[in-house]
């Protein structure tokens, strides 16, 4: 590969540096007029009660739209939401080759069949220790272990030197799926030499090392075993490792298995189609539930993170057809609380324990093992690949403050904090911020994905604390009022403190504005209208203390 004049090699994160999820990587390499660019991950991030009716958000790829000509493709890691999960949703704006795993490019192709309208995207298949050229980057899959089937580490070579994309990983010594972590092929990259490390940092602040998926079945089936009812565990659908430790715990411990929630079937038909399940018995559909003692079912399902719709959620509020919970069967939570979620959970268990139910989660037994590695973990990585550059990714500050810190006390030589937008030079010379680029989010709203502005997203946010006031004002030939105005009100409070209706105080008011207009001046209908709009807007709020929205009709 001939080395360009001028040539730089750079990273810039426009998702998933500073925050949890919502992963998006450029790697640029080239002048910097015509830089060849490479994507690695298209994630999402979920949307909390500041982002009322969204879907999903999406990191924001203007800058790399405006360079389609010289992106070269898209490399996924791995099937977590995070780190694909925006694909079918970007891709279109993208229009780039993508490579993925035989079990990534799985789920794609099942999501994409259930979803209206999304595109069919060109995809190539690569597995663990295979490498492939993409542009100007040759990149080899670096097998890890992680909490979902084939996930792998990139070491992107150009002629600036390889740089280890790790992406989510951890060092499991007894995977309940795949390989262990190929340590021999990162050995060998950092005996030829590594110019960069771009490393995982969620568990930066967690010393020690992870337990593995081994000792988390062997935990659950003892959990099992110790129960005389029911046992329903809710995890993370795409942990299919879990799922596995689950089925095979269930089956040392007598009981048969029952699937509830949509994610976690397409996750299983998946793997069972790559044979991630051979050998594992059938689990039993949900006609034969009422067919099956109590002491002999575990039940997996989705809703481990509070979400309403799922089958937890549903069990809680007893909304399921054929199956239900009941006073002494047990919930284990076999997954970890993402933040944010922490209320929407915590109301699932109180309806559970008022039903009677025991709550089994993981401060109280070993059910749940995070994907991510600790501080020991990550020195081990540090002595297989020994960079000259550290760069802590995937994480909040504190996350990759921690890890930062961490890389320099083993020695890493160059520590290079960046954030979302940070464009970092790592060659030549010394790795340093170019600059600037634009991010932020894009949301998915239904069929639509756009900036929060052109989705309503702030005026839908202001509507969910205020609510909405119409009115229409008409005037006559002499630009008097033709009676009072017609006024409509949503979300708003029907009476003030006194006991008087709101609606009749905000009409008061418009009606108010429009007489303390000179009448010529009434001829300015904008005038009027925002004269109204304003008055209306004062009721409100003095008599209510809250401002709504609100639009004004003016005809004539």
């Amino acid at each position: 590969m001939a080395l360009k004049e001028n040539a730089e090699l750079v990273f810039a994160p426009l998702g998933g540096v500073g925050e949890i999820g919502m992963n998006f990587a450029l790697y640029g390499f080239g002048p910097a007029h015509a830089r060849e660019w490479l994507i690695v991950d298209v994630g999402v991030t979920f949307p909390d009660a500041a982002h009322p009716g969204v879907d999903l958000i999406l990191p924001d790829t203007r800058f790399i739209e405006d360079k389609l000509d010289r992106l070269c493709g898209i490399v996924i890691t791995h099937a977590h939401e995070d780190h694909y999960g925006a694909l079918l949703d970007l891709w279109p704006r993208l229009q780039a080759p993508v490579w993925m795993t035989p079990f990534a490019a799985g789920l794609l192709e099942a999501k994409r069949q259930s979803e209206h309208g999304a595109p069919k995207i060109p995809v190539s298949i690569y597995r663990s220790s295979e490498k492939f050229t993409v542009g100007s980057f040759e990149i080899e899959a670096i097998g890890v272990t992680h909490s979902i089937p084939e996930p792998v580490s990139l070491a992107i070579t150009t002629p600036a030197g390889t740089v280890i994309h790790t992406g989510d990983w951890k060092i499991d010594p007894a995977p309940t799926l795949g390989k262990k972590i190929d340590e021999e092929r990162f050995r060998a990259y950092g005996d030829k030499g590594v110019l960069a490390l771009v490393c995982d940092s969620t568990n930066a602040l967690r010393e020690g090392d992870s337990p593995s998926e081994e000792a988390v079945g062997a935990s659950l089936k003892a959990l099992i075993e110790g129960q005389k009812g029911r046992v329903a565990i809710t995890t993370f659908s795409s942990n299919v490792g879990r799922i596995i430790s689950i089925a095979r715990a269930a089956h040392d411990a007598g009981r048969k298995c029952l699937v509830l929630g949509r994610s976690l079937k397409r996750v299983i038909d998946v793997a069972d189609e790559l044979g991630y399940m051979d050998g594992l018995p059938e689990f039993v559909a949900e006609e034969d539930y009422g067919f099956i003692d109590r002491d002999k079912l575990v039940i997996i399902c989705t809703g481990s993170q509070g979400e309403p719709l799922a089958a937890l959620a549903k069990l809680s509020r007893d909304e399921m057809k054929s199956v239900a919970l009941n006073a002494g069967d047990t919930v284990i939570f076999s997954s970890r609380t993402i933040p944010g979620n922490e209320k929407a959970i915590l109301e699932i268990k109180n309806r559970l324990i008022d039903l009677g139910i025991r709550i089994i989660e993981d401060g109280d037994a070993l059910v749940h093992v995070s994907g991510h590695p600790r501080r020991s973990e990550l020195k081990r990585m540090y002595e297989w690949v020994r960079p000259q550059i550290g760069v802590p990714v995937h994480g909040e500050a504190a996350h990759l403050v921690a890890q930062g810190s961490l890389m320099a006390m083993s020695g890493i030589g160059q520590v290079a904090q960046v954030r979302n937008g940070d464009m970092l030079r790592l060659w030549p010379g010394a790795a340093t911020i170019l600059d600037k680029l634009p991010f932020g989010r894009l949301y998915k709203d239904g069929r639509l994905v756009g900036t929060d502005e052109t989705m309503g997203i702030r005026e839908r946010r202001k509507l969910s604390y205020a609510g909405h006031v119409v009115v229409n004002v008409v005037l006559d030939d002499r630009y008097q009022l033709s009676g009072d105005p017609d006024l409509v009100a949503v979300g708003v409070a029907q009476v003030d403190a006194a006991g008087e209706l709101l609606e009749d105080l905000m009409i008061d008011a418009a009606v108010g504005a429009v007489d303390s207009i000179p009448r010529q001046r009434r001829k300015d209908l904008d005038l009027v209208q925002e004269s109204v709009r304003r008055a209306v807007r004062a009721a409100a709020n003095q008599a209510w203390g809250k401002k709504p929205l609100v639009t004004v009709f003016v005809t004539r």
